[in-house]
């Protein structure tokens, strides 16, 4: 089943020209398209399915600085500044507070890989709290369990999925931005070796600049023009609960299960980093880039089906701009979700917080999480296609970081002043001996 979702309404008159197409209705492509707005720039924002309607209404919701890579840290920081400004600049609501985010343990490494970042984290002015057993056991006095230790993270927080694009779309039309569902980029067209226009299903938008943020649509799009971007979708189910007592963490992990509280009052539970890896030809493609982070996952992961090929994502074919393409056929990626997954999930859930024993699952969906080798994003302009900027690979990050990496892949667009250094983030990285490096801290 899809994921709970805001609907709005956005334009039926589809731009002939723009300044700027962003490709991808996510939560970075309406924060990118909403920063160029801003900016003045005229802003096409064009999506084949709904906005939101993929990864970016299907994840938990967190807006988190604890334990992030070092290159991805400086971007959260700034990105809760964002998700607050945000909401006072837009009127809109994205469902963001800072209610802190509550991490629980009994595995003495895993404490101690806490302290560790902690460490790191205060030398750039990032609050973490490490908690003894008493204070483990205080803040999470809803489980009813003693606990080793923990980290309290006070001033991250959390936003609904189920509103954050959505808001972020009806902020662009406010500033005269255009914003289409349901027509989707078939391509592009160049004119002497840059980029000139944007083709879609409804017609072509002239424009000498345009960002892909396709989600896990990205890399089988660059492929149509000899980009090579390494790219793997894990496929990763979550539920919904029915409202829980007050008494409940609003957000809350631990190694058996992670649980958030949703605008609604009902409870997001997941595993964290379990999933499915669904066998595709892209998937065998870049199997070898991946095998690193597939061995430190393997635990967590597991075989799965026939989905993947049969969405269409992650195919390797090539496309005609004047025919219907596989993003037509699959408007929105909705996987099934795992029933063992759920039946898993809601057990831990309970186990770990007997609160939840009067709770039903009211929702159960499924997503492909689009992954990088190194788990950090790709996002900068394209050397071999002038004019196309490149904004994927968010590893499961990218709704927390949204409005960073939406107003980072604006300065490119513009040329302005980046907000912070986007050179760790360029996707030629991946094509170089060092593509594998995960940082440490």
């Amino acid at each position: 089943m899809p994921a709970p979702l805001t609907p709005v309404e956005t334009n039926s008159v589809l731009a002939t020209d723009a300044d700027v197409v962003v490709i991808g209705g996510g939560i970075v492509g309406t924060f990118t398209a909403y920063y160029l707005a801003k900016r003045g720039m005229k802003v096409a924002l064009v999506e084949k399915g709904r906005i939101g309607a993929e990864q970016s209404s299907r994840n938990w919701g967190w807006c988190r600085q604890q334990n992030r890579d070092a290159r991805e840290l400086p971007l959260s920081t700034k990105s809760l500044e964002l998700w607050e400004q945000f909401a006072a600049e837009s009127g809109e609501d994205t469902g963001f507070r800072r209610c802190g985010l509550l991490y629980l343990s009994n595995n003495e490494k895993e404490l101690a890989g806490w302290a560790q970042w902690g460490e790191f984290a205060r030398t750039v002015d990032v609050k973490t709290h490490m908690l003894t057993a008493e204070q483990a056991a205080q803040h999470g006095r809803a489980t009813g369990k003693p606990w080793k230790g923990g980290v309290f993270a006070p001033t991250d927080g959390i936003a609904d999925p189920s509103r954050a694009a959505p808001a972020v779309a009806r902020a662009i039309i406010k500033l005269g931005g255009t914003v289409h569902q349901g027509c989707a980029a078939r391509g592009l067209e160049t004119e002497g070796g840059r980029l000139s226009a944007v083709v879609t299903e409804k017609g072509a938008i002239r424009t000498k600049l345009a960002v892909l943020a396709g989600g896990a649509w990205a890399s089988s799009f660059c492929r149509q023009y000899g980009i090579r971007f390494p790219q793997a979708t894990i496929r990763q189910t979550v539920l919904s609960v029915s409202q829980g007592a007050k008494e409940i963490p609003d957000a809350l992990h631990t190694a058996d299960v992670s649980m958030t509280r949703r605008s609604n009052g009902e409870f997001t539970l997941s595993i964290s980093g379990s999933g499915r890896v669904d066998p595709t030809l892209q998937l065998l493609r870049f199997a070898p880039q991946f095998l690193p982070m597939f061995q430190r996952r393997w635990r967590k992961l597991a075989p799965g089906g026939l989905q993947g090929f049969q969405s269409g994502h992650e195919g390797l074919g090539r496309w005609r701009l004047d025919q219907p393409t596989p993003m037509e056929r699959m408007r929105i990626l909705d996987p099934k979700a795992d029933a063992s997954i759920v039946e898993l999930t809601y057990k831990r859930a309970v186990d770990l917080v007997p609160l939840l024993k009067a709770s039903s699952v009211t929702g159960a969906w499924a997503g492909y999480v689009d992954s990088t080798p190194d788990g950090v994003p790709g996002i900068g302009e394209m050397v071999t296609l002038p004019g196309l900027v490149l904004a994927a690979g968010f590893s499961g990050h990218g709704f927390g970081i949204g409005p960073g990496a939406g107003h980072l892949i604006a300065d490119i667009v513009s040329g302005s002043d980046p907000l912070v250094d986007p050179r760790p983030y360029h996707p030629d990285r991946f094509q170089s001996s060092a593509w594998g490096k995960v940082a440490e801290f």
